[in-house]
């Protein structure tokens, strides 16, 4: 019975974490012509469930939000694609809870892995909105890079807000 009421409790957590989340998303700094926003910190309720549950629980937090993500957002263009940019990009931010230790570490990997995987696929599948002469590698760094930079600048800032203000106890 134990376990039960666990999963149960686990499950509305994660419910509530992917619900906040996509408030968040909803309030944007600015937004980027073909997707890509800076928010006020979308992801840092799963960065904390990803701290308070652990890896497994964060992953699956993260890709259920970029999944609830993708279905809002109504972007269609390539299956795979669609798989690097939000349930890949926002499962990875569950790694934050292998730097439970060192948070602000923890948002720094957890967003350079979401990084990567938008990285990925703005090479493979938005090279053509690269200005002409510019290499995709470098377009795609520098407009993901754009975005994804404040994302972990304001994520890292109310993480340690939470911490030093001992509203998240990251005890193990």
């Amino acid at each position: 019975m134990k376990e039960t009421t666990s999963n149960t409790r686990i499950l509305a957590e994660v419910s509530v974490t992917v619900a906040l989340s996509l408030v968040l998303n909803y309030i944007k700094v600015f937004q980027l012509p073909y997707g890509g926003s800076v928010t006020l910190g979308s992801m840092v309720p799963v960065l904390l469930i990803a701290y308070r549950r652990g890896l497994k629980v964060g992953v699956f937090t993260g890709a259920v939000f970029g999944l609830a993500q993708m279905v809002l957002d109504g972007w269609v263009y390539n299956p795979f694609g669609m798989f690097l940019d939000y349930p890949l990009a926002f499962g990875v931010l569950g790694i934050a809870a292998l730097f439970k230790r060192y948070p602000l570490l923890g948002v720094v990997a957890a967003l350079t892995a979401r990084f990567l995987s938008h990285f990925l696929s703005g090479v493979l599948f938005f090279w053509m909105y690269a200005p002409e002469g510019m290499s995709p590698i470098v377009y795609s760094a520098i407009y993901n890079g754009s975005y994804i930079l404040p994302e972990m600048v304001i994520s890292g800032i109310l993480i340690y807000l939470l911490v030093q203000r001992k509203l998240l106890s990251l005890s193990l």
